[in-house]
């Protein structure tokens, strides 16, 4: 990406590259703007402040090869322009170098913590992907491939080129991503796995986070339940989704009845109080693996995330039944 010299303005004037082609230009500018809510980069768009080859452009926009982007100089919320380069706190360091599941020139698949957000915004200042770019400051490219809900574990796919990002993204959308999940459901599950399709959509007013509801006028949604070991009064299941909507698990799993433990939304709240009790301190939801495979590898990628020590320990108190 060549910058020519901005004027006194602050105005930055970027030229794309190959590499860069075919992008949105809001995803661009999410990427380029770090630490600005995505609210202020639409409406800096809307207002005709950013201009592709001197004119204006929506936000669906395809770069291609030699545009010349206008961004103008905007205000970070707080976080400086080389905030990138403060060190992190030594032991959220500590906890995300312990949580590299595999690395190599194309991607870094992370064992993502419960309770961090993977990006920044909607007063999160630092997500995963921030925190990671400051872990790792000379990084020429690293980006979110996907996305994992914030009280979510397991496996999270990073991008070190946009290459990689591009092919990881198009196996997502044909289908050529496996992702299982781990989750620990209210009630007892009977009979085996079971299929839940429903479609999905946001209900309610507002910009910020709305539930997800099943609706036939949503986007379609499929998820396979497995059940994997049975106790007194609930069932971990195994999850296999065909889709990757937002909540998806959760939402399929209290329409069929059984709930994820500890889900503060869609969840059932006396279950949920005695999981408390138990040692549960947020949702029961974690991605264990991830299967896929990327044109210019061999092999295909097989990652599988470790269950985190506080959820063994709570399967550990529940009682057995034998189903």
């Amino acid at each position: 990406m060549k910058v020519p010299a901005t004027a006194r303005s602050g105005v930055a004037l970027v030229r794309i590259e190959a590499g860069q082609a075919g992008q949105r230009l809001d995803n661009f500018l999410m990427g380029r703007l770090k630490g600005v809510p995505r609210s202020h980069v639409y409406r800096l768009l809307r207002k005709g402040e950013v201009r592709v080859n001197k004119g204006r452009v929506k936000a669906d926009y395809r770069l291609s090869e030699g545009d010349q982007v206008r961004i103008p100089p905007v205000r970070r919320s707080g976080v400086s322009a080389d905030d990138r380069a403060q060190p992190l706190p030594e032991g959220l360091a500590r906890t995300l170098r312990g949580a590299i599941l595999l690395e190599d020139d194309d991607l870094l698949v992370m064992n993502k913590p419960a309770g961090l957000a993977v990006h920044g915004g909607s007063g999160v200042r630092l997500g995963l992907i921030e925190a990671m770019r400051r872990l790792r400051p000379d990084a020429a490219f690293l980006e979110l491939a996907h996305r994992l809900d914030r009280e979510t574990s397991g496996c999270l796919v990073l991008a070190k080129r946009r290459g990689a990002l591009l092919a990881f993204q198009e196996a997502l959308k044909s289908g050529g991503v496996e992702k299982h999940y781990l989750t620990l459901v209210a009630g007892v599950w009977r009979g085996g796995p079971r299929r839940v399709s429903e479609s999905l959509a946001r209900k309610g007013p507002g910009t910020r986070v709305r539930p997800v509801t099943v609706d036939e006028t949503g986007r379609h949604a499929e998820s396979f339940f497995f059940p994997r070991r049975h106790f007194s009064d609930s069932t971990l299941m195994g999850v296999e989704i065909g889709t990757g909507r937002t909540h998806q698990i959760r939402v399929h799993a209290a329409h069929a009845g059984f709930p994820v433990a500890g889900d503060s939304q869609y969840g059932d709240f006396e279950f949920n109080r005695r999981m408390k009790r138990l040692g549960l301190k947020r949702q029961f939801l974690h991605a264990e693996s991830l299967r896929f495979h990327l044109p210019d590898h061999a092999h295909p990628y097989r990652i599988q995330a470790p269950l985190l020590a506080e959820l063994e320990a709570v399967l550990e108190r529940l009682e057995p039944l034998d189903v």
